[in-house]
């Protein structure tokens, strides 16, 4: 299943009949199982229905570092993103890709 950003914007967990999802480098990972995380009020719920793979990197909350934007990370920010990325695999299920 590919999925635009608007599409994805729509699985924020705002909707409790819908799964939440967050892209990470393309890839959409089904977290409702991480919901008190990722659900409204939860500590990560800013990336909820959105690419965090730059704000995970930079390990950032703010607004603006929550795109896929990967331009000018250090080797070490892209590192941290792909330890971030081996945790979403090992705990929740890809359920599709980012479409352009």
């Amino acid at each position: 299943m590919a999925l635009s950003l608007s599409q994805l914007k729509q699985f924020d967990g705002s909707d409790p009949s819908k799964p939440i999802y967050v892209a990470v480098k393309g890839r959409v990972f089904d977290v409702t199982a991480g919901k008190s995380f990722y659900g409204p009020g939860g500590s990560y719920c800013m990336f909820a229905g959105k690419d965090a793979s730059r704000a995970l990197a930079k390990m950032s909350k703010e607004e603006a570092d929550i795109c896929g934007s990967l331009d000018g990370l250090t080797e070490k920010e892209m590192q941290t993103l792909n330890d971030w990325e081996k945790k979403f695999e090992a705990k929740y299920p890809v359920v599709g890709s980012l479409s352009e």
